[in-house]
């Protein structure tokens, strides 16, 4: 068998970018094109204050943009779908928090027209040698189908939200998807519904007027030690990651695709759970 030659694609003219010689690159600005440019996966960068744009072929011929050659390297008068579809999503990422979206439905270049494309992204921050985040890198992949909750048994949720059209929104939303669903505008008229009848899921949003959505999932935990918790947060998971609790949060506004993501993972715990 004749034995495969290498073959090394010719380097990028990098001084007709924002970011200039390599020779005067941090390591993990280096470390992290390297990997960009060799990498088959569509990859975006965001790099530094100014937000310099890297990207590799994959990223060209996924948003058929003709005009977007590798590496990048200017800064966009007008920022990437990738960029612009959440800030919320942007700024959990440049906090140091690495995220993915599943099935985000991004506007794409074919055809001679625009055209939408579901994708699975992928932030990831890059931190410098001082360990704060000076870049976040994104991947993208064409979306792929959520696997199937381990059991078809609807969710019995309770839905606290104060606000009278986001609470109709989400239930209507949560029986669509199958589940049983009651609602309740404060925590207060929450507890008593909980001792009423059971409940797989308390979904509760974490600002309520009177008692907060985490004192209210603390006194339900005490009260069924078995109930799953699900937050809805402006602050993502900020508020409630250092918990006494074991309990989910989803960062407002959320989509479909994440509300399902969340359900079917409580869904898998709930049936692996001894009987």
């Amino acid at each position: 068998m004749t034995p495969s030659t290498a073959v090394a694609p010719p380097s990028p003219d990098w001084s007709r970018t924002a970011l200039g010689e390599p020779a005067g690159w941090p390591l993990p600005l280096r470390l992290t094109v390297d990997i960009l440019l060799n990498s088959p996966t569509a990859m975006l960068l965001m790099w530094g204050p100014e937000q310099i744009m890297v990207y590799n072929d994959a990223y060209a011929a996924l948003t058929g943009l003709s005009n977007l050659r590798a590496p990048g390297g200017g800064v966009p008068s007008i920022q990437p779908a990738a960029w612009s579809w959440n800030g919320a999503a942007i700024r959990q990422a440049w906090a140091g928090d690495s995220t993915s979206y599943r099935g985000v439905s991004l506007p794409v270049w074919r055809n001679n027209g625009v055209a939408q494309l579901p994708l699975d992204l992928y932030y990831t921050p890059v931190r410098n040698e001082a360990g704060g985040v000076a870049g976040v890198l994104c991947t993208l992949a064409p979306a792929q189908a959520a696997p199937p909750a381990e059991t078809a048994r609807p969710l019995r949720l309770l839905v606290v939200e104060d606000n009278a059209d986001a609470r109709y929104l989400v239930c209507e939303t949560l029986r669509a998807l199958g589940h049983e669903v009651q609602a309740a505008a404060t925590g207060e008229d929450a507890l008593p519904e909980l001792a009423r009848q059971p409940f797989d899921v308390l979904f509760t949003d974490v600002s309520l007027p009177g008692m907060s959505g985490v004192e209210l999932a603390r006194l339900a935990r005490k009260q069924t030690p078995a109930l799953q918790l699900l937050f809805a947060s402006g602050y993502g998971d900020a508020l409630t990651r250092h918990l006494e609790f074991p309990a989910q949060s989803l960062q407002k506004p959320y989509d479909i695709e994440q509300l399902q993501a969340a359900l079917e993972q409580i869904a898998q715990r709930l049936a692996a759970r001894p009987a």
